[in-house]
């Protein structure tokens, strides 16, 4: 279903005269934060109200830089930002406790049915590539690069090496320490869906859904292994070593560079990212001037090094913003069986994918 978005000057002027001194559970005069940026246009700006973001910590750092810079402008509007896992995200959204939902991977068909049943629509919008990067201590002097196969006898089923002897016979005899985002986290499942497909993954992980304390279980022991959004791994590259990981295709080891992510050179590990919008609160001025200033800016912050990620090409961008201009609702992902599609991403991003509910 569609429908089409007043101009956001005219929806601003009408949320202004509902909330202004009559609704309290908006802010209507909000301090800016204590690091935001003052600038002309923020004591100009009578734009107010509460925006709520859960989901994604690989998104996280992106929403919380799109945030910073919005509030410097927009210092009425109060904005939360979570990452608490896609998963867990995609629970508050349907939930109708959020009102944007980051995440990692595509919605999953349980998550959708749960939208439907709750009558969440949304807009599904991608914002920038990933590279879900696999991380060792930079004392481990043994691993130069690792393969699919390689990854799967570390990390899935109740057989999994416990030994880095057991991956390879010329490795050290000694235990491997790994660390995994939790099972709530969009790169858990993205990572569970390329290594272990239908398999489940061994069970005595150490888990946590605060990718920094990944980073710091990583750091901390030589022998020890992890994986998380490439953010995480370009701010703390003094104290990890990324592993190249050998593409399929071409057989040989390639780092998550910014040239190889954008390229699809880094496979299987480059991934889109999304923020999930609410058609009910899209329908706010806040809201809706959020997202927009959200797609002005976010290739740009990537470009400039603002967020660790990288910039979508520029057809795929553009099919974001034809989806946010007409406010189309629906999936890419799963067809109207309730099935996921499989596929590339650039082929399952476009318009005769989308199953408009």
């Amino acid at each position: 279903m569609k429908f089409t978005r007043p101009p956001v000057a005219l929806i601003a002027m009408v949320a202004l005269g509902l909330l202004v001194g009559c609704d309290s559970s908006k802010t209507t005069t909000s301090a800016p934060t204590a690091d935001s940026v003052q600038t002309d246009s923020a004591s100009e700006s009578t734009l107010v109200g509460d925006i709520k973001i859960d989901g994604s910590s690989t998104v996280q750092p992106i929403s919380d830089a799109i945030r910073e810079a919005f509030i410097a402008q927009h210092p009425g509007v109060k904005i939360t930002v979570g990452g608490e896992g896609t998963g867990n995200g995609f629970k508050e959204f349907y939930g109708k406790a959020t009102d944007i939902s980051d995440a990692s991977r595509p919605i999953k068909p349980g998550e959708l049915e749960k939208a439907q049943a709750a009558g969440v629509k949304f807009v599904e919008l991608a914002v920038a590539y990933d590279g879900l990067t696999i991380a060792i201590n930079p004392d481990n002097d043994w691993v130069k690069s690792l393969t699919v196969e390689q990854l799967e006898k570390i990390f899935v089923g109740k057989d999994a090496a416990k030994k880095w002897k057991d991956v390879d016979p010329s490795w050290p005899d000694q235990e491997i320490k790994i660390f995994s985002p939790g099972t709530g986290s969009g790169t858990y499942d993205y990572f569970k869906e390329v290594v272990a497909d239908k398999q489940e993954m061994r069970g005595d992980m150490t888990l946590n859904e605060n990718d920094n304390v990944l980073v710091q279980g990583v750091a901390g022991n030589k022998f020890s292994i992890g994986f998380f959004g490439v953010a995480y791994y370009t701010q703390n590259a003094s104290i990890l070593k990324a592993v190249p990981i050998v593409n399929p295709e071409i057989n040989e080891p390639v780092l998550p560079t910014t040239e190889n992510i954008a390229s699809g050179k880094y496979a299987p590990f480059s991934r889109p990212l999304f923020i999930y919008v609410s058609e009910e609160s899209l329908a706010r001025a806040e809201v809706q001037t959020f997202v927009e200033f959200y797609l002005e800016n976010v290739s740009t912050f990537c470009a400039e090094g603002k967020v660790d990620y990288v910039q979508l090409p520029g057809d795929l961008f553009e099919r974001t913003m034809t989806i946010f201009d007409d406010v189309t609702t629906g999936t890419h992902f799963i067809d109207a069986d309730g099935n996921s599609r499989e596929g590339a991403f650039a082929e399952l991003y476009v318009a005769e994918s989308l199953d408009a509910k």
